[in-house]
């Protein structure tokens, strides 16, 4: 029984010891004004990182809102083209079903030759029907790669003076879940970009 009072004191003397030693040591470097990374000194509260809202960002950057207006007007123009082919063609097979019904055909071969050529304009219509979706596709493709070596291009220019060692891109809280708000630079570089987008 003396014997384990012992051992037990024994360890919570060393634990003391180590719970001293590593306090006394944290309060040191924190007296530090200067954390080392890697080759560069930074100021000591504040990492070189920043983070820009993506979300945010296409929200109220002017010409991401041009892009955004011009694909869904382009979108509305193919939907319409669509529609009204649909609807023509909804009509001529209306009228065949009712020739058809009131045997008003010369020939049965005349019926077929109608509805073939009903079948093939159908055809056609799904046909292009895909065909303006790829276009949309690709153009929705090339404008999100504009939009974004337009920011990319902007983000090294900003950054040109080395202030930030890292530069991240955040949606919808995926990447950052929490920041103290001087890493946030959403809204400095959307007015930036808003103000070059103005010049041109």
């Amino acid at each position: 029984m003396k014997n384990l009072s012992l051992i037990i004191n024994a360890v919570l003397t060393v634990a003391v010891v180590i719970l001293f030693w590593l306090v006394l040591g944290n309060k040191s470097m924190d007296n530090s004004k200067n954390v080392i990374l890697g080759t560069n000194t930074v100021t000591k509260g504040k990492l070189p990182i920043a983070y820009v809202n993506i979300d945010s960002l296409l929200l109220n950057y002017e010409f991401a809102k041009e892009a955004n207006e011009s694909l869904i007007k382009k979108q509305e123009d193919s939907r319409l083209t669509i529609n009204t082919r649909a609807r023509e063609l909804q009509t001529e097979m209306g009228e065949f079903q009712r020739k058809l019904e009131a045997n008003a055909f010369l020939s049965r071969e005349r019926a077929e030759q109608e509805q073939l050529r009903l079948q093939k304009r159908q055809r056609e219509l799904q046909e292009m029907d895909s065909k303006l979706s790829q276009q949309l596709m690709q153009v929705q493709q090339k404008m999100s790669e504009q939009l974004r070596d337009t920011i990319n291009k902007f983000i090294k220019e900003y950054n040109k003076n080395s202030k930030y060692e890292m530069i991240i891109s955040n949606t919808s809280n995926d990447n950052v879940l929490y920041a103290a708000k001087g890493y946030d630079i959403t809204e400095q570089v959307t007015k930036l970009l808003n103000e070059r987008c103005a010049k041109k």
